[in-house]
């Protein structure tokens, strides 16, 4: 079975690769920053690159979940490392909407206030903090079954943000809302009907 082969390859392939690689785009989108290779603007590029690829790992994340329950294929122990790198990229993202995008500090808290995408995508990053926090076996042998109800938060953030995408991007485009829908039929996946889906599609 397809499943049993990508879980056999799976186990054989350690935790810090993943790591690793997911840490690559980072300096990649630095270098195209540097060299005009992000256009005309490439602060705000740079911020938009960050920003997308922190947002396809939290979307990647998710979809670790029902993978394991429509298709049999595990994948769990990638998910503390893709929940880690995709809060490096948010901070990544903001980071650089802080210090060369905004740069003056009055105007930070003036534009989370002003700007309801920027509230929105803080907010995000704010419920990130307890999850990043708590991504070690100390805090789950110390939470117990805290930190599983803890760490559904993560259904919260990626939804926001998906809306912070579709916000950001103004008008009617296709690519946001096409995020956001993947990110809503994956919610959906974790509903009592999507559960009663599973077990029909077995049948």
């Amino acid at each position: 079975m397809l499943a049993e082969r990508v879980n056999s390859a799976a186990r054989r392939i350690p935790v810090w690769l993943v790591y690793t690689i997911g840490l690559l785009p980072a300096p990649w989108f630095l270098y195209l920053g540097l060299t005009g290779g992000l256009g005309a603007e490439p602060i705000k590029a740079l911020e938009h690159e960050l920003g997308l690829f922190a947002l396809q790992l939290l979307i990647a994340g998710l979809t670790i979940t029902p993978l394991r329950r429509f298709a049999g294929i595990n994948l769990i122990r990638f998910r503390r490392a893709i929940g880690v790198l995709a809060f490096t990229y948010v901070a990544l993202h903001l980071l650089v909407w802080l210090a060369l995008d905004v740069q003056v500090l009055s105007r930070v808290w003036a534009d989370i206030l002003k700007r309801p995408y920027i509230t929105i995508g803080m907010t995000a990053f704010v419920l990130m903090l307890p999850l990043v926090f708590t991504s070690n076996n100390w805090s789950v042998r110390r939470l117990g079954p805290t930190w599983r109800r803890l760490h559904k938060l993560t259904y919260i953030v990626v939804l926001l943000g998906g809306v912070h995408f579709v916000m950001l991007r103004k008008g009617f485009q296709i690519e946001p809302l096409a995020y956001l829908a993947v990110i809503l039929i994956l919610l959906v996946l974790r509903l009592p009907f999507g559960q009663i889906f599973r077990r029909q599609s077995r049948v």
